[in-house]
C-alpha cells in the first residue's frame, strides 16, 4: 500500500499518494489552497452544482483513495494531474495558472522517476537537505526508506494488501522496539500530520531500521504467510531492536526515545500550546 505524502505549494500542504504509478492529489486540499475556503466540502458541492458537466463526469475525474489523516486512514476523493486540471477549470482563482505549472512539473517528475528510480532518491535527498537536515541524518533516512520498502515488498508477496494490516504490523514492530506504537510516539513528540521518522534523531532512526530489517529477515527465514505469521515475525523483529535499545540505555543511562523533533520552533510552540 502506498504511503501518503505531503507536497507544498506556496506554503500550503497538499496530500498526495501514488496510484496506478502516478501522483493523485486530495481534491479538498487543492480546492482549499486555490480558494482559501474554510469549508472545502461545501465549496465542492456548490462547484458541482454550477458545473453540470464536471458533476456528471465526477466519477471519471475523482477516485476515493486511502489517505492518512489526523484521525487515521480515511478514503478521500483524489484526482490525478488530468483530473485536477479539469477541476481547476471550475475554480476562478489567480493562483490557478502557477498551480497548473507546478502540477505539471510534479506529474512529469513522477514519470521520470518511474523510468529512472534513482531520481526519486536524489529528489528525496535534495528535499531533506533543502529543509536543513544534516547530511549524515539524510543518508540514514534514505537508507531507512529503502529498508521499509524492502519490508513492505515482503508483506505484499505474502498476501498482505490492506493498509490496516500494514499499520498493525508496523505498530507491533514499533511497540517492541520502542515501547510505543507510531501513534503514541507521535503524541510523545507532539506531532500531528507530520511523518514520525522525519522527526527522529540518529539513534531513533537506527533502531527503527534495525527493527524493520530484522523483521524482513525473520519473515524470509520463517517463510511467514498471511497476517498472523507476519505479525509474529514483526513482534520478533521489533524485539531484537528493543533488546539492543535497552542495552544501550542501560550503558549510557539515557533514553533513546526523545521528545525532540525537527518541527520549526513556531510550530513546536503551537503544538505544545505555549505562547511565542
Amino acid at each position: 500500500m502506498d504511503e501518503t505524502h505531503i507536497a507544498i505549494f506556496r506554503g500550503k500542504e497538499i496530500r498526495k499518494t501514488i496510484h496506478k504509478n502516478e501522483w493523485w492529489f486530495v481534491v479538498a486540499d487543492v480546492v482549499e489552497m486555490l480558494t482559501d475556503t474554510p469549508n472545502a466540502k461545501d465549496y465542492i458541492t456548490k462547484m458541482r452544482k454550477r458545473d453540470v458537466e464536471l458533476s456528471q463526469g465526477w466519477g471519471q475525474f475523482v477516485t476515493p483513495l486511502e489517505i492518512k489523516t489526523k484521525g487515521g486512514t480515511q478514503k478521500l476523493n483524489c484526482a490525478n494531474t488530468e483530473g485536477i486540471f479539469r477541476i481547476i477549470q471550475s475554480i476562478p482563482s489567480p493562483k490557478a495558472e502557477p498551480f497548473k505549472r507546478w502540477l505539471a512539473k510534479v506529474g512529469y517528475e513522477r514519470i521520470q522517476e518511474i523510468e529512472d528510480p534513482e531520481l526519486a532518491t536524489k529528489r528525496t535527498r535534495a528535499l531533506y537537505k533543502a529543509q536543513g537536515y544534516p547530511d549524515d541524518w539524510v543518508e540514514k533516512r534514505i537508507r531507512g526508506i529503502a529498508i521499509r520498502e524492502e519490508l513492505t515488498d515482503e508483506w505484499n508477496k505474502r498476501g498482505l494488501r490492506e493498509e490496516r494490516e500494514y499499520a498493525i504490523l508496523t505498530a507491533e514492530i514499533s511497540k517492541a522496539a520502542f515501547g510505543m506504537t507510531p501513534a503514541e510516539y507521535k503524541k510523545f513528540k507532539d506531532l500531528k500530520r507530520e511523518n514520525l521518522k522525519d522527526h527522529m534523531n540518529d539513534l531513533e532512526l537506527i533502531f527503527s531500521m534495525l527493527g524493520e530489517a530484522a523483521t524482513t529477515e525473520i519473515t524470509r527465514d520463517k517463510d511467514a504467510q498471511g497476517f498472523h505469521e507476519n505479525k509474529d515475525a514483526a513482534q520478533r523483529g521489533g524485539r531484537i531492536a528493543g533488546d539492543a535499545r535497552e542495552k544501550l540505555e542501560k550503558e549510557t543511562g539515557r533514553r533513546v526515545s526523545t521528545r525532540k523533533n525537527y518541527l520549526p520552533e513556531s510550530k513546536r510552540r503551537k503544538a505544545l500550546g505555549s505562547k511565542p
